[in-house]
């Protein structure tokens, strides 16, 4: 079974509780002896695979599959096109050197429905919004890679696993369905 969940603004990628204000994936309804497939971090958003059968986490989190998944990422300012190529080329963090990604400016604000709550306003630094697709997920990588080149993420979105796109899906944050057999074929390529 796989099925793909629209992951909400401050909810943890697991099961456990660890402290009593954090909402996790307990709340959701899921089937028993599901677990995610990577994660995503607590304050982002978006699709979220999770399966009661281990090939696929080994399908699609092993490295030497190069398995992409696209981000849409809200930053601090008007991404440059310096800052693009740098994110393309791949970044030196403090533990690793990020892979080359595609990463492009998306010249129009995508039609994501507003955060609850809303990333903070600053009335004199624009923000701007970029696409990146990634074949690796290290520890907030994404944040990682756009604060290095001088523009910190506000808000993040996973809005495509392999092909499988989220907005296709019609979920809604907080909703989950199981995937038929051409969803699971898209999310593998």
């Amino acid at each position: 079974m796989l099925l793909a969940f629209h992951k909400p603004f401050d909810v943890l990628s697991q099961f456990t509780q660890e402290h009593p204000s954090h909402r996790t994936l307990a709340e959701f309804g899921f089937p028993p002896d599901v677990y995610a497939i990577g994660r995503l971090d607590r304050d982002s958003e978006g699709l979220l695979l999770l399966s009661d059968e281990a090939r696929w986490n080994d399908r699609l989190l092993n490295p030497r599959h190069a398995h992409p998944r696209t981000y849409h990422a809200q930053v601090d300012g008007q991404i440059s096109d310096q800052a693009l190529q740098k994110l393309r080329s791949g970044i030196d963090l403090k533990e690793f050197h990020s892979l080359p990604c595609k990463a492009q400016r998306l010249d129009t604000e995508p039609a994501h429905p507003p955060r609850d709550p809303p990333i903070r306003v600053r009335k004199n630094i624009p923000t701007s919004w970029l696409e990146l697709t990634l074949t690796e997920g290290k520890n907030r990588q994404v944040r990682r890679m756009t604060a290095a080149v001088g523009f910190p993420t506000l808000r993040l979105i996973r809005v495509s696993i392999g092909s499988l796109k989220l907005a296709d899906l019609g979920l809604q944050a907080g909703k989950w369905k199981p995937l038929n057999a051409a969803e699971e074929r898209k999310v593998l390529g």
